[in-house]
């Protein structure tokens, strides 16, 4: 039996936390699914088109990952691609109870469902894409919260 997870986000920047988190994954999983939540009602700072792009980049040369973009519930993204986890990442303990109510939620939804929480290390705890993009944005230096083919994408977009 494969054991099928979803590692969802927005990804507005994939940060070197997410990566981490992706990482750590790998060996719990046959496959992962890093789903790109796209909310017609949320302004972006970078594209749906682009974010889907570079995180496909960075994964390449890894068999075990698939990279897709989905909308509506995150659980039936998972019906879909057959997954029964979802990956998330806990920076603090309020991620914990906003997350904790998320996954019991999926769980009612979806019974078959099940919600893996990793801590982040250390230092990546203050680490957040909201924060992220106002360094971008403010043209400060992105490049130690995001991975290198990231800062590189978005140094191109400058």
């Amino acid at each position: 039996m494969n054991k099928t997870a979803i590692f969802p986000g927005s990804f507005d920047p994939f940060t070197i936390g997410h990566e981490s988190i992706i990482k750590r994954s790998l060996p719990l999983f046959d496959k992962i699914y890093i789903a790109i939540g796209h909310n017609t009602t949320k302004k972006y700072l970078f594209s749906l088109e682009n974010r889907e792009k570079w995180i496909k980049e960075m994964f390449a040369d890894e068999d075990k990952i698939v990279v897709e973009v989905f909308q509506g519930l995150t659980v039936d993204f998972c019906k879909k691609v057959n997954a029964e986890y979802i990956i998330r990442g806990l920076r603090t303990s309020s991620d914990f109870e906003y997350e904790r109510a998320i996954a019991q939620n999926n769980n009612t939804l979806y019974p078959g469902i099940e919600t893996l929480f990793l801590l982040t290390k250390p230092d990546h705890t203050h680490i957040n894409s909201t924060i992220v993009r106002e360094i971008i944005v403010n043209k400060g230096d992105y490049s130690k919260f995001v991975p290198s083919i990231i800062a590189e994408n978005i140094k191109a977009l400058e």
